[in-house]
């Protein structure tokens, strides 16, 4: 019997302690950042095999379609390998130490949670306050940036439409705080790699987000945009943590 498919087979009940049903808003990103969670902390050690992909994507309640992009994420950034035959699978592949520290200098957990709570009121700030014709055309004007850039420069029209949102809550204490904050997530956002999947999903975030704001429901802007930046943490967490 092959010493490393037991490895891996036998190590089930470890992985209780971090695989669980991801929430249906960010399924991909909760299911990276758990699968990374469990390579990073030798849940599944090197050499060894992660469960089978049907196991793996009914623990995660997700599609295996979902879990294949997550883990060519994973094979793209060199944390696992495939390999075929009667005792294929999904293989963590041995890691660079030190490859995904946070930047010594950012407090990940302080800087996320800031983050929502700034965000999310500016979301509901200008959703109940209201936008004049012109600043619905600046709101829209940042969103079809964001859809139309090109991939390196996404996080440039992303960081413009989130400040966007800032400026037009009507707080400017507010946005002198959001660009404060957004400085350090960008820093931390550069230390992870741009997932296709990922910003596909956050665009439907934002026009949703927009949509929200344009028809007056606070409420509704508030739970989009926290789930926004739960998604966006989910995969700093998982990368970075």
């Amino acid at each position: 019997m092959n010493e490393r498919h037991d490895a891996a087979r036998d190590g089930g009940d470890r992985l209780a302690t971090v695989l669980r049903p991801v929430r249906a808003g960010n399924g991909f990103e909760e299911a990276l950042e758990q699968i990374l969670q469990i390579v990073r902390l030798g849940l599944v050690a090197e050499g060894e095999r992660l469960p089978a992909e049907r196991e793996l994507a009914e623990r995660l309640g997700i599609s295996r379609v979902t879990l294949r992009e997550a883990l060519k994420v994973l094979a793209d950034q060199g944390l696992v390998e495939s390999r075929r035959g009667r005792y294929g699978g999904t293989f963590v592949r041995e890691r660079t130490p030190g490859s995904a520290a946070p930047a010594p200098d950012i407090d990940l957990e302080d800087t996320l949670l800031f983050r929502e709570v700034l965000e999310t009121g500016a979301a509901g700030l200008c959703a109940a306050r209201g936008l004049t014709d012109d600043e619905e055309a600046r709101l829209l004007k940042s969103l079809d940036a964001t859809r139309d850039s090109a991939l390196p420069d996404y996080r440039r029209h992303d960081t413009l439409f989130h400040l966007t949102l800032a400026e037009l809550a009507g707080s400017p204490s507010l946005t002198a705080q959001y660009a404060a904050v957004r400085a350090s997530l960008n820093d931390l956002l550069g230390r992870i790699p741009l997932l296709v999947r990922n910003l596909e999903h956050a665009q439907h975030q934002h026009a949703a987000l927009a949509d929200a704001i344009l028809e007056g429901d606070p409420d509704g802007a508030r739970e989009i945009m926290r789930e926004h930046c739960a998604g966006t943490a989910a995969l700093l967490r998982g990368f970075l943590a």
